[in-house]
């Protein structure tokens, strides 16, 4: 019986417009794959709230922000931004895998995380991948939270790399409101992303980290756009 609890099932498997994405239950857990590269699951989700409030708590009060919060993942970092006790203004998910978007509707495997978020007017979700959406949209906010890799240096796809750079970062800054925060999750601490936000122009940079049960870390990098 405990052999057959820790095989992980498949419950969805789909070509995405950027490879294979597979969703599958180890036990109590759901996890999601791109690839062949394990991601993320629903085992604790302190880092991902931790991209939320970090971010939040960096703003010093400001009054209702809007936040982008890229990826959405299993969910963690919506719900908790949808939360009571915050009180951000509009909440925009940017996704670019149509099937992690589909797990998250009605009746969906991971309803049960975001089911109240995506219930929330403030929430809007935008089938799009972020790269280019950062270099292209002619919207603004207060708060960018990135989570759509496993940290600046192990990307899921080899275009991600350029949000990383100087030209990524320039991008993020340019939809970042003047005295707007860039909070990157990682899987690990990188003294030189966090050079290169420097390098970008950012300011206040930082990196707040939560520890794990095996191994180094999770991170999350905290810059500033300059007023």
């Amino acid at each position: 019986m405990t052999a057959a609890y820790d095989t992980p099932v498949v419950l969805d498997r789909r070509e995405g417009p950027y490879g294979e994405v597979v969703l599958r239950r180890h036990g109590a857990l759901l996890q999601i794959i791109a690839n062949g590269c394990f991601l993320m699951d629903t085992s604790d989700g302190r880092s991902e709230r931790l991209l939320i409030d970090a971010a939040y708590d960096a703003l010093d009060g400001r009054p209702a922000p809007d936040v982008l919060i890229g990826g959405l993942g299993v969910g963690f970092s919506l719900a908790h931004a949808a939360a009571g006790h915050h009180r951000w203004g509009r909440i925009t998910v940017v996704e670019r895998e149509p099937a992690v978007i589909d797990w998250h509707r009605s009746e969906g495997p991971l309803s049960a995380v975001s089911a109240g978020a995506l219930a929330d007017p403030r929430t809007e979700i935008v089938e799009a991948d972020l790269v280019t959406y950062v270099n292209e949209t002619s919207d603004t906010f207060d708060a960018l939270c990135l989570d759509i890799d496993n940290g600046p240096g192990w990307t899921v796809t080899e275009d991600n790399d350029s949000l990383y750079s100087p030209a990524g970062l320039a991008a993020c800054a340019r939809v970042l409101r003047p005295g707007g925060v860039l909070a990157v999750w990682s899987a690990e601490p990188s003294p030189e992303f966090e050079g290169t936000m420097w390098n970008a122009g950012f300011r206040q940079v930082r990196t707040e980290e939560v520890p794990v049960a095996r191994g180094v870390p999770d991170a999350v990098h905290l810059a500033v756009r300059p007023g």
